[in-house]
Formats: structure tokens, C-alpha cells, sequence
């Protein structure tokens, strides 16, 4: 899958924004559609269906967390990467989007070369979509990694793509400690810098959806896969 075929869904309340991040993504090859609010943001998310959302945090109408939270719903997006742009940088605002569902989380002011090479690393497993083996069972669950879909115990579990890639990583090879900065670049692509605290929100919340016992911290390295 090439630039040309990707479409990214742009949305700021900030007109300045929307017209220089557009530029540079469309410069870049991408389809770029944009929206000021939340509102519109799932209208067009719904008719385009979009590889990529870039979500602001505060915009007038429906806030970026809730647009999140109502992308991750619909069923045709659920592999769709989300990641918010955004000037408030504290931790509760950044768990606050993890929650909703959110892949990433890019703070303001970022130079927009910068931007482009984030982006480019967000779609990177996008577009290199691992081929091995489909569907993996491990006890009473089942991953498919074609259809981004988890079963447990015969019922589904529906995962935000970054939670789906990092349980497939870990339940890949059961019992292995998989390092931070392993996971990090598998997961995310090396040239993504997210925060120190990233992997552990990813980790509580499969623990909440998976279950505590399946996932075992290994402190001051990693993270493990437990049958």
C-alpha cells in the first residue's frame, strides 16, 4: 500500500493547523480530508473511512476524547490508527486518550517534517501488514490477525489496534520476556517517540479485557505472555 492509497482524516478547530498539516501530508502523497469538530470528524470518518484519524483534543461541539471513543465503535474502523495532536501534554490528558482508544499521542508544537516521519511510522505496520500465520490459538483464546479479531472463552473482544498488536506481539511467543524498547519499536516503529508510561496503559487495559493472569511484568525489562 502506497501514500496515494491511504487517506488521512485531519481534525482541528484551528483553521492555521488544518491548512499547514494538510499541505505537508499532501505533499507527501496522502489523502488528506479535514474537519474542525468532532461532529463532522465522525461524519467523515463513517463516509471515507480513513487509514489515519489526527485528532485535536479541545474543539468546540464533541471534544477529540469523545470523537474517539465514538470512532472506535464503528465496526469498519476498528483498524483504523487514531492519534491525537494536541497542545495539553499532561499525563491525565494523555491517559484520557489512551482510554478512548487512541494509538498515539502527538504534542504542539511539532515542526512538520517531524509530523510527516511520525505519521509515516504510524502506517508503517499499516501498509507492511505481518503475513505469518492468521489465526493463533493459545489456550482459550484465539487470535485473528486478519480480521483484528480476539475470542475468548467463544466471545469476541474488541481491542483498539495498538492493544490488538501488543497482546498478537507478546502471545507471538508465550513465555518470552519481550524488552521495552522491543516492544516499543514492533509496536509502535522506532522513529515514534511516545511516552515512558505508553506500554504500561496498553498493558492495564488488555490485563482488564484479557485477563490479569495472562500478562506478567518482568520489572526493569519488560512484559511476558503468560499460558
Amino acid at each position: 500500500m502506497s501514500n496515494k492509497d491511504i487517506t488521512i482524516l485531519l481534525v482541528d478547530d484551528e483553521p492555521d493547523i488544518l491548512e499547514i498539516v494538510s499541505y505537508n501530508l499532501s505533499a507527501e502523497g496522502f489523502t488528506v480530508v479535514t474537519a474542525d469538530n468532532g461532529v463532522k470528524a465522525i461524519k467523515l470518518a463513517k463516509k471515507r473511512k480513513p487509514q489515519l484519524v489526527i485528532l485535536d483534543v479541545m474543539m468546540p461541539e464533541m471534544d477529540g476524547i469523545e470523537a474517539c471513543e465514538q470512532i472506535r465503535k464503528i465496526p469498519e474502523l476498528q483498524n483504523t490508527i487514531i492519534t491525537f495532536l494536541t497542545a495539553r501534554s499532561e499525563d491525565y490528558s494523555q491517559l484520557a486518550g489512551f482510554d478512548a482508544g487512541a494509538d498515539d499521542y502527538i504534542t504542539k508544537p511539532i515542526r512538520p517534517k517531524v509530523l510527516v516521519s511520525k505519521v509515516n511510522a504510524l502506517l508503517r505496520r499499516f501498509k507492511n501488514e505481518d503475513i505469518s500465520e492468521s489465526v493463533v490459538k493459545i489456550g482459550n483464546l484465539v487470535i485473528n490477525r486478519d480480521e483484528y479479531k480476539i475470542v475468548k472463552d467463544k466471545k469476541e473482544i474488541v481491542l483498539p489496534r495498538k492493544e490488538f498488536e501488543l497482546l498478537s506481539l507478546l502471545a507471538s511467543k508465550p513465555g518470552k520476556v519481550f524488552k521495552r524498547e522491543d516492544i516499543l519499536d514492533k509496536v509502535w516503529g522506532n522513529e515514534v517517540i511516545v511516552g515512558g508510561r505508553t506500554i504500561d496503559v496498553h498493558i492495564r487495559k488488555l490485563r482488564e479485557k484479557i485477563g490479569d493472569e495472562s500478562f506478567k511484568t518482568i520489572k526493569g525489562v519488560g512484559y511476558k505472555f503468560v499460558v
